[in-house]
C-alpha cells in the first residue's frame, strides 16, 4: 500500500508487534527477576518494524529491501550481543538507579518496557513512512549512498567496539580501563556507531520525500545515546574507576578523533 493508508497500516502493524514483543520481554524479566532483558528486545523490535515496512509497504522496492537488510542485520546482531552480555548476570546498575528500590510492576512496565516500546516506534518512523514512497532519483541517489555508507560505518563501529570490549574483559592482565583500538578514539564507539546507523537510515528514507520530515527520529535516538540512557549515564557509573579521569582527558567523549597525548 502507498499514501496515508499505507502509513496507517504499517504503523498499526508495528504497534501490535512492539506491544507483543515488550509484553513478552516484561513477562520474561519478571520471571527471572531482572529487567535488563529489555535491552535484548531493542534491536529485535526495530528489525521487526523494518520487515513489516518491507512486506506491507508499496513504495520503492529497492529502498525497502536495503533498509530491511540493514536494520535486520543491525538489530539481530545487537540483540544477540545483548543476550550474551546479560546472560547469567544480575540486574544492570543503570536500571537499579533508574527504577529505585523495590519498584512496582506498573512502574517497571511503564518506565522501562512501555517507554522503550514508544521509543522504538518513534525511531522506526523513517522506515514506516519511506515504505510507501517513491524511490531516489537523480542527485538523491548520492544521499541514499551517503546514508548507506553511514549505516555500514556505524555497524562496523558497533561490532568492532563490542568485540574489543569482550576481548578486554577476557584478558586476565587487563588494565583498569580499555583505551586501545576504537576505544582510544572515542569513549563510546558502540553508541557512536548506533547514532551513525540511524542517521544513515534517515538519509536513505529521506530520498522518498515526506520521510525527510521524520528527522526528529534520529535526533531523539542521538539524544538517548548521548544523554538520556547511554553515554552520560555510563560515564557517571565509570567516574570512580581508577584511571578513568585520565582516560576522559585524552579520549573524545563521543565523536571519534585521535587521542590527545597524556
Amino acid at each position: 500500500m502507498t499514501g496515508v493508508s499505507g502509513v496507517v497500516l504499517i504503523a498499526a502493524a508495528a504497534t501490535l508487534w512492539i506491544v507483543v514483543l515488550q509484553g513478552v520481554a516484561f513477562a520474561v524479566g519478571h520471571r527471572i527477576g531482572r529487567y535488563n532483558v529489555v535491552d535484548v528486545s531493542w534491536g529485535l523490535g526495530l528489525a521487526g518494524i523494518a520487515v513489516l515496512a518491507l512486506v506491507l509497504g508499496g513504495g520503492d522496492p529497492v529502498r525497502r529491501v536495503v533498509l530491511a537488510l540493514v536494520v535486520g542485520v543491525w538489530g539481530l546482531r545487537l540483540s544477540w550481543h545483548m543476550a550474551g552480555k546479560t546472560r547469567g548476570r544480575g540486574e544492570d546498575p543503570r536500571y537499579r538507579d533508574y527504577l529505585g528500590p523495590q519498584p512496582g510492576l506498573l512502574t517497571v512496565g511503564g518506565k522501562v518496557f512501555g517507554l522503550q516500546g514508544l521509543s522504538q516506534l518513534w525511531v522506526g518512523l523513517p522506515l514506516i513512512v519511506a515504505a510507501v514512497e517513491g524511490g531516489p532519483s537523480g542527485w538523491t541517489w548520492a544521499v541514499f549512498a551517503l546514508g548507506l555508507a553511514g549505516c555500514l560505518t556505524g555497524m562496523v563501529f558497533e561490532a568492532v567496539g563490542d568485540a574489543q570490549l569482550r576481548s578486554y574483559r577476557r584478558d586476565p592482565g587487563r588494565g583498569p580501563v580499555l583505551d586501545t583500538g576504537l576505544w582510544a578514539w572515542t569513549r563510546h564507539p558502540n553508541y557512536f556507531g548506533d547514532a551513525c546507523v540511524w542517521w544513515g537510515v534517515w538519509l536513505m528514507a529521506a530520498t522518498g520525500g515526506y520521510a525527510a520530515l521524520t528527522v526528529l527520529s534520529p535526533i531523539a535516538m542521538t539524544y538517548f545515546l548521548v544523554y538520556a540512557t547511554g553515554a552520560r549515564r555510563l560515564e557517571r557509573m565509570m567516574a570512580q574507576r581508577p584511571g578513568y579521569r585520565e582516560y576522559q582527558r585524552r579520549t573524545s567523549y563521543f565523536v571519534p578523533r585521535p587521542p590527545r597525548r597524556a
